[in-house]
């Protein structure tokens, strides 16, 4: 039986595009690990991707992720199947336009391969902690990385 993983996942930027920042809660258990990183030069879009890849990376077995997220981009492309619609139209999307971002899409895919996901959209900004906390980590992240 896989290991059941929460994760809570959030991206920030000041400006966008701006520095950014990305930050992950994952929780097993009554076991919690927090992650956060920085980019110089990114998008907002570009840290949310990047805070699911950077934490489903993180985990060394294959497991059941309930994963957790503020960005509609994120959640809808799995929920409404963007995704495949963009592999099957050769990376278009709608308006016969590159997909944004393909080299994470395509990274993200490798990943979460791997695991069994569940994908909650989370209200932003709101009572949920682990989210706040991911949002709190992610401008830290900026904030430590920017200021002299």
């Amino acid at each position: 039986m896989k290991k059941t993983v929460d994760i809570y996942t959030d991206g920030a930027c000041s400006g966008n595009p701006g520095p950014g920042g990305w930050a992950a809660v994952l929780k097993y258990g009554e076991t919690i690990k927090e992650i956060s990183g920085f980019s110089r030069d990114s998008t907002n879009q570009v840290m949310e991707l990047t805070a699911v890849i950077e934490a489903l990376e993180r985990l060394s077995e294959p497991c059941a992720v309930r994963l957790f997220s503020d960005s509609a981009y994120v959640i809808n492309a799995f929920r409404q199947n963007w995704l495949e619609k963009w592999q099957k139209n050769g990376w278009l999307n709608t308006a016969k336009k590159p997909v944004a971002n393909q080299d994470l899409w395509k990274r993200l895919l490798q990943v979460v391969n791997k695991h069994e996901l569940e994908w909650i959209k989370v209200k932003g900004h709101s009572d949920n902690f682990y989210n706040n906390r991911c949002d709190f980590l992610a401008r830290k992240a900026i904030e430590s990385n920017i200021l002299p």
